[in-house]
C-alpha cells in the first residue's frame, strides 16, 4: 500500500469542520497528528517535528523557501503544503545531507502543480556562522533547512528508521 493512501486517516482525523472557532484551527495546526510517523513541518511555527503516535520527539526550528509556502510553479521559490513520500537521506556537497521531497504528487502534477530537485537540508557548505543562513530568515528555493548539520542529521536518522510521511501546513 501506497505511504501516502496510510495517512489518509490522519489527514481525515485532523479535518476541521468549516464553522471551527479560531482556537480550534490553532490547535490543529500546533499538534502532530494523531497516529504513525509523521515528519510533520509547521510553516507557521517554521519548526519540524517528528512526531511518532500523536507524540512529537523533537521540534526543530527550521527555514522555508523564500516565497513563503504553498509552491504552485518550477522557479516560485515557494516550500510545497501537503502530504509527500520522502526519499533515502543522500550526502550532498552543497548541504551536508539532502532528504528528497516526492514533489508534487500525481495530483497536484495534473492540477498544474511543478517543480523538482526539493528536500530537507541542512545549512550550506563552504560558509562559517554568522555568514550563511540560518533558520531566522526564510532563504531556500522552496526547500526545507535546518539550522545546522545536527539537526538535519536527526531528521535523517527518524526517516531511515521509520520511514514516515512528510506533512507539510
Amino acid at each position: 500500500m501506497h505511504r501516502l493512501a496510510l495517512l489518509t486517516p490522519i489527514l481525515l482525523a485532523i479535518a476541521l469542520p468549516a464553522d471551527a472557532r479560531p482556537e480550534e484551527i490553532d490547535q490543529s495546526l500546533s499538534a502532530c497528528p494523531p497516529g504513525g510517523d509523521v515528519v510533520a513541518v509547521f510553516t507557521r511555527k517554521r519548526e519540524i517535528w517528528l512526531c511518532r503516535d500523536g507524540v512529537d520527539t523533537a521540534r526543530i526550528p527550521i527555514a522555508l523557501g523564500r516565497g513563503g509556502a504553498g509552491k504552485r510553479r518550477a522557479g516560485d521559490n515557494r516550500t510545497p503544503v501537503g502530504a509527500y513520500a520522502l526519499g533515502e537521506p543522500r550526502p550532498s556537497r552543497q548541504y551536508g545531507l539532502f532528504i528528497p521531497i516526492d514533489y508534487p504528487t500525481r495530483e497536484q502534477a495534473r492540477s498544474g502543480h511543478s517543480g523538482a530537485g526539493l528536500g530537507i537540508h541542512g545549512p550550506p557548505r563552504g560558509q562559517e556562522e554568522p555568514a550563511y543562513p540560518t533558520t531566522a530568515v526564510d532563504w531556500t528555493l522552496g526547500c526545507v533547512a535546518t539550522g545546522t548539520d545536527r539537526d538535519v542529521e536527526a531528521v535523517a536518522a527518524f526517516v531511515r528508521r521509520y520511514r514516515p510521511t512528510l506533512l507539510v501546513r
